[in-house]
């Protein structure tokens, strides 16, 4: 048999102490738990020892009005959802504190205690559909993540087949040709040549094995592994001879987490990617820099620039798809003719 809701826990706040009694006891008839607080003073003191579902509050008081109460209470984390208890006139007011979150407002007049059960039971109902809301995005994102961590897992396990199998065998093949040439060098000549070109082809598969490798497992468990990783991707890209690519990391940088790490070595591919396909540019420059808690990524071309009609399309989108999954923002700024700069910024904690 499932356990009884929890009643919901008010605090009212109001120094009228005879409407503050009343509206305390009209809500506990309801089942709710309320603790009052006659002053603002007051419930500045008891919300920093405890936690309210909900809080009715008078804009009026003596002490600290209620606009500036809630001035106080946004550093609150999480903040507290509230309702708002208004004299006849302050109709204006109360809308203006609707719109810096207050769920509903209700007037202290004669139909105050008839009304206040309805309005407050419609709050937490607001109240729970949120929270429920808010869980299931949690628990999307954390679905999202353990996603990504089993792709990335098994390219993981994909890369290190790579260079700890077909790599080494390749690498064996080449040294039983290099064996062969200088054997058949002194006999057979053109075989000899025919062993080269076969040495040659073999080398140019495990230089491209060990890329592979690489691509797949680009983040190894040192804190500076993402400094060193966009490093071999910009020497392979200048090596492929279509562009100059050169990383610009002053310093190193040290990000311990290896999930964010490897998100933020995808979105450098993905954007070096774009400017091969799409720029028409010389050169491109990874910059990674860290100052104080923020991480900045940026990857920035001398291309033509994106049309004025155009943002990116796929890959700019997976761009920023990556980005939020690590807390990010990823912006793009252009200017025709003038290439195309891809930054991503993001909080990190040594």
């Amino acid at each position: 048999m499932a356990a009884p809701p929890k009643p919901a826990r008010i605090l009212v706040v109001d120094d009228d102490v005879g409407l503050l009694v009343l509206m305390a006891e009209t809500l506990k008839a309801e089942g709710h738990s309320v603790d009052t607080a006659g002053s603002g003073t007051a419930a500045l003191a008891w919300l920093g020892e405890k936690t309210a579902d909900l809080m009715l509050l008078d804009l009026k008081m003596r002490d600290i009005g209620g606009a500036t109460l809630l001035d106080r209470l946004k550093q609150k984390t999480p903040p507290v959802p509230f309702l708002v208890v208004t004299g006849q006139g302050d109709e204006k007011a109360a809308v203006e504190m609707m719109k810096q979150g207050a769920l509903d407002y209700v007037m202290k007049d004669t139909g105050l205690l008839d009304l206040l059960p309805g309005v407050v039971r419609r709050a937490l109902d607001m109240v729970e559909r949120d929270r429920a809301l808010a869980a299931a995005e949690a628990e999307g994102r954390r679905l999202e993540r353990e996603m990504v961590e089993v792709a990335e897992g098994e390219r993981r396990r994909i890369g290190e087949d790579l260079h700890d199998g077909l790599g080494q065998q390749l690498t064996a093949i080449e040294l039983v040709c290099t064996a062969l040439k200088e054997d058949a060098s002194r006999k057979l000549p053109e075989l000899a040549r025919g062993l080269e070109r076969m040495g040659k082809m073999l080398r140019e598969a495990i230089s491209q094995t060990r890329f592979l490798a690489r691509g797949l497992v680009p983040i190894s468990d040192d804190p500076d592994a993402l400094r060193i990783g966009l490093a071999e991707l910009a020497e392979h890209i200048s090596s492929i001879g279509r562009l100059h690519c050169r990383l610009d990391c002053p310093d190193p940088v040290n990000l311990k987490d290896r999930f964010t790490a490897a998100h933020l070595y995808r979105i450098a591919q993905e954007g070096v990617n774009n400017v091969i396909k799409h720029s028409e540019a010389k050169e491109v420059t990874i910059r990674l820099v860290q100052s104080g808690g923020v991480l900045e990524l940026q990857i920035s071309d001398n291309g033509r620039g994106l049309p004025t009609s155009k943002s990116g399309g796929l890959g700019m989108e997976v761009m920023k798809h990556r980005a939020s999954m690590i807390g990010g923002e990823l912006t793009v700024a252009s200017k025709r003719g003038h290439g195309v700069t891809v930054t991503c910024v993001l909080p990190v904690f040594r």
